[in-house]
């Protein structure tokens, strides 16, 4: 017995969110009082044997070129095989778009109960079950598991990466490929900018900014805190900004240390995406705002008048001229 976890990586690089759910996994399989295992796919450049401190005893690495991209089915197959050679019962993913495709399928193929959105450790002392987000991060739920296979899709920004000093043992799985059934027939890249997916702090403007020629107030300060810059979903149908930064509950949702809303009302389809943000600012002229309800902090202000005056404090905090 055991817990595997499945380490996501991006051009060679094992991906934040990773990290977290290698901690995770690693203090789940300290609670059940067995040892925690990592399945890497495709070829990676980072040392392997350094996830040993994040409490991973053994790393199982599949370095087929043609998992460098998803395909859910495959990556469900190859996993599957891993998980029966290290007897593992509880799989642990991240609840990122991967961990999203990959573990229901993975569920069907062994039978397995599956909790996605987990934000906590397992309850073992009644059977076993898993907190989770439900309804859009407006309540939570326990869920009972009863399988004999257990996965886990953890919620990113959720557990904290916990580093202990460790060298993980690293083995090549010769495990059968199927071809895959997505080509990919182009990428393209957004470069210069922090993704949004793993940005500690977001700086995010709304229809309140008034067009695309004042989003200088967001991005001088997202460049000055090394923060990924967002919007709001009425900004990207407008094209005031691509629609790779709209978040919300028909975009991407974040859950970033600092989320900061520049003019944005904060309707219940925005709060969606971003409710799991750990600290909330927003700064809105208008003092009903629904967003003040969901913030951590506000300031009921004119954003033109408020957004230089904070990029200045920032600036002397900082120390840049």
């Amino acid at each position: 017995m055991s817990v595997l976890v499945f380490l996501d990586q991006s051009e060679g690089h094992i991906k934040k969110s990773s990290f977290e759910a290698a901690s995770y996994a690693a203090k789940t399989a300290e609670l059940l009082g067995t040892t925690a295992e990592a399945i890497v796919l495709g070829n990676v450049s980072d040392d392997l044997a350094s996830l040993g401190n994040y409490g991973i005893k053994k790393v199982h690495t599949v370095g087929d070129a043609s998992l460098n991209n998803l395909d859910a089915q495959v990556f469900a197959k190859v996993i599957a095989q891993v998980v029966a050679a290290a007897a593992a019962d509880v799989i642990v993913f991240s609840n990122n778009t991967v961990g999203k495709a990959v573990a229901p399928r993975l569920s069907v193929r062994l039978k397995a109960g599956l909790v996605s959105g987990a934000v906590a450790l397992p309850d073992n002392s009644n059977g076993f079950s898993v907190k989770k987000s439900v309804f859009s991060g407006k309540a939570f739920a326990h869920i009972a598991v009863t399988s004999a296979k257990k996965i886990i899709s953890l919620n990113p920004n959720s557990f904290n990466v916990i580093t202990t000093e460790g060298s993980a043992e690293v083995v090549a799985f010769a495990a059968a490929v199927d071809a895959a059934k997505v080509e990919v027939a182009a990428v393209n890249k957004v470069t210069g900018e922090v993704p949004l997916s793993e940005a500690d702090i977001v700086v995010s403007g709304g229809r309140g900014l008034k067009g695309p020629e004042n989003w200088g107030l967001v991005t001088e300060l997202a460049e000055l805190l090394g923060a990924a810059t967002a919007c709001s979903r009425p900004v990207a149908d407008i094209h005031w900004r691509p629609h790779h930064e709209h978040v919300g509950q028909t975009g991407l949702a974040i859950a970033p240390n600092l989320y900061i809303a520049i003019g944005i009302s904060g309707a219940i389809q925005h709060l969606a995406g971003v409710n799991r943000s750990k600290v909330i600012v927003v700064i809105n002229k208008d003092p009903e705002a629904p967003f003040f309800k969901a913030a951590d902090y506000g300031i009921v202000g004119d954003a033109f008048e408020v957004m230089p005056k904070i990029i200045d404090a920032v600036k002397k905090l900082k120390g840049v001229v």
